[in-house]
């Protein structure tokens, strides 16, 4: 009987560090997630072979894993930039990105989790510093919103591509100005749009007044094309026609006395 505590000892205190090293070496990776192992003892972070996937892992207790999120992310940042002429913009964007996942280890051992402070946010204001640059305020304002958003998009890329970063968008969402300019600028755009207007009145009168031109023009020939060729024998046989159809309306009572210059008969009692 006093054997059996010493025997149960070295079994739970072998129970209780087995318990520790697989809670040690245990690693679960979570959905939407890539683990890069770190060997202590094995030249450090593996860059050779691909991260560890989703699902439950089995790693050296004195091995680490750094987990990373490996889906789309969004950021949003603010910027003070300025225009062409040196005016102060402020700049609201978003990013879209995620690191590439199959070279997960290189961005770990070469830029670290910290990947979107040290890489993606200053290359995002600097590229969006020299493309605002390039305009003035009212194309800011105006026209040249995706313009903008394009070109940061395509110089921020450039740059993350070779980081091991994956950049799917750049999202321009709002350009403030100065409020004294975007006054100045909405006053202009609307007295370009009311002098488009009056212009467009203008056109539009001068287009009617030529329709009405070539329509009277028109009547005016149509007339003196049917006067040249209306003689007297074809008035007097439109005359007499036009009484025999009244003659024979039932609804009429006509009264023939003498007759016109013309030789046509006079109608009178006509009801």
């Amino acid at each position: 009987m006093e054997k059996l505590p010493k025997i149960g000892l070295p079994i739970l205190v072998g129970i209780v560090l087995f318990i520790i090293i697989i809670a040690k070496s245990a690693v679960t990776i979570g959905s939407g997630e890539a683990g890069v192992l770190y060997k202590t003892f094995g030249g450090g972070v593996v860059t050779d072979q691909p991260p560890l996937g989703e699902g439950f892992h089995v790693v050296a207790p004195w091995n680490k894993v750094y987990v990373y999120e490996v889906r789309r992310q969004e950021i949003f940042e603010k910027m003070k930039v300025l225009s062409s002429n040196g005016l102060d913009i402020q700049l609201d964007a978003s990013a879209w990105y995620k690191p590439d996942e199959r070279n997960l280890g290189k961005l770990h051992q070469e830029i670290g989790e910290d990947y979107l402070q040290r890489i993606i946010l200053p290359t995002i204001r600097s590229a969006a510093r020299s493309v605002v640059g390039r305009y003035t305020p009212e194309q800011l304002y105006s026209s040249k919103r995706d313009a903008i958003q394009r070109e940061i998009f395509e110089e921020t890329k450039k740059i993350v591509d070779e980081q091991y970063i994956v950049l799917d968008e750049i999202l321009v969402r709002d350009v403030t100005l100065p409020p004294t300019i975007k006054d100045a600028i909405e006053r202009k755009l609307k007295q370009e749009q009311e002098s488009l207007e009056y212009e467009f009145r203008l056109v539009t009168a001068e287009k009617e007044a030529e329709r009405q031109r070539i329509e009277a023009q028109g009547k005016a020939d149509a007339n003196r094309i049917l006067s040249a060729s209306l003689t007297d024998k074809i008035l007097q046989d439109k005359g007499i026609e036009a009484t025999n159809k009244l003659a024979e309306s039932p609804n009429s009572k006509v009264v023939i006395i003498g007759s016109g210059e013309s030789g046509m008969p006079i109608i009178l009692g006509n009801q």
